[in-house]
């Protein structure tokens, strides 16, 4: 076994599959210290987890799987942010945080963004197009999401690289292990990001627009005079933040995963392109097959007895969805990836009280943009000599660089 717990944990976030089947096939639970959580791994008792959020807490959903050093956090105490969020909280809490993020993606709020999707997944493979060869995640990957989810929020275009980057630096510094000055300069970018919204913040709370930013304000601070609290621009920079990261986190990473896969069967890279019909399919395969969202930590709120394994209160789990969505018991042939299957229920978009509700933004963009590469770029393939390395996370799945040629 590698003595080292860093080198575990960068082995298991790299390619987690071995690891799920191990547990799976374990009777019962298996406990990974790589985590310090047991493991959830198949369908019937993920789902079991997520029909129970009595039982199983979210309250630890975002637990660092690595604790930034006391430099690091004191360099946090300085932005804003640090309390409760959609994906934390629990009961009528987590219903009333979660109202306006639904309403700011319902289906009417969705159509209206996409053509401005559209226009800016067309002008950033106008802008790759004539190469003829490309770093996907780069050129494209990265930044429609984030041209999207600025959008939506209301961020000025101008700011949403910005706004990009203190998101994977947020992410690195609470799952990757780092040297003390890393982390250190990935707070930094953190409350750089932080006092950024803020400003956005009281800027909505005085010049009200359509935007998602205005409604968490109105919803969540309802009272319409004065200023907002300091506390309440922490709650609210909270908020934006975490709906950031999963909004634009998420998605490059299932444009990522997706085109990957694809382009590893070129025979079904050149089926799409001769069907463009089964996008809907391929979209639903890639989701199950490599899920950009592995999972979620819970904490059970009581004994729990749960595949036979008994679960004191205050137990951590890690909610595999990504094991689940390889489980034979509901997937046949689960390691295959297979445009042509019948899509089945997966888990890749989570389920019950806490199902993403961006769900349908990100298909949506993972349709306009397989249909502008079918389309444009059929000859779409991998470059030769370039490894593909997957990104060291369990929260949003990605190759770190995709090169391509055509």
């Amino acid at each position: 076994m590698n003595p080292d717990p860093h080198g575990r944990l960068d082995d298991l976030q790299r390619n987690p599959y071995p690891h799920y089947e191990r547990a799976r096939q374990t009777k019962g639970l298996s406990f990974l210290p790589e985590l310090d959580a047991w493991l959830v791994t198949r369908d019937a008792d993920v789902r079991e987890v997520l029909r129970r959020p009595h039982d199983f807490s979210s309250a630890n959903a975002l637990r660092p799987d690595v604790l930034p050093a006391p430099t690091a956090l004191a360099v946090l105490g300085g932005g804003f942010g640090g309390r409760p969020v959609v994906v934390t909280a629990d009961g009528s809490r987590h219903q009333h945080l979660r109202a306006p993020i639904v309403r700011g993606l319902s289906p009417a709020k969705v159509a209206a963004v996409l053509p401005y999707a559209a226009e800016r997944a067309t002008t950033l493979v106008d802008g790759f197009a004539k190469n003829g060869h490309a770093e996907l995640m780069t050129a494209y990957a990265r930044r429609l999401p984030g041209d999207v989810v600025g959008r939506i929020v209301g961020l000025d275009p101008a700011d949403v690289p910005a706004a990009v980057h203190g998101g994977y630096r947020a992410e690195e510094l609470l799952f990757r292990p780092m040297e003390e000055a890393g982390q250190v300069a990935a707070a930094q970018d953190v409350v750089a990001l932080q006092h950024l919204l803020d400003t956005y913040v009281r800027d909505r709370r005085a010049n009200p627009r359509d935007d998602l930013c205005t409604e968490l304000i109105k919803s969540l601070v309802p009272d319409a005079e004065g200023d907002l609290t300091l506390d309440q621009r922490h709650e609210m920079v909270a908020h934006l933040q975490n709906f950031l990261l999963a909004g634009h986190l998420t998605t490059t990473a299932l444009i990522g995963t997706t085109v990957l896969h694809l382009l590893r069967h070129p025979g079904q890279w050149d089926l799409l392109c001769a069907e463009p019909d089964r996008i809907p399919a391929a979209i639903e395969e890639a989701a199950r097959h490599d899920t950009a969202l592995q999972g979620f930590r819970r904490v059970t709120t009581r004994t729990i007895v749960l595949a036979g394994t008994e679960l004191p209160a205050g137990s951590s789990v890690f909610v595999a969805f990504g094991a689940a969505n390889r489980d034979p018991a509901r997937h046949p042939r689960p390691d295959e990836f297979d445009i042509t299957r019948t899509p089945g229920r997966h888990l890749a978009f989570g389920l019950g009280v806490h199902a993403c509700p961006g769900s349908q933004l990100a298909r949506e963009q993972l349709r306009i943009t397989l249909e502008l590469l079918t389309s444009r770029l059929p000859g779409l393939r991998l470059a030769d000599g370039r490894a593909v390395t997957m990104r060291p996370t369990l929260i949003h799945r990605s190759p770190q660089s995709l090169h391509v040629t055509w």
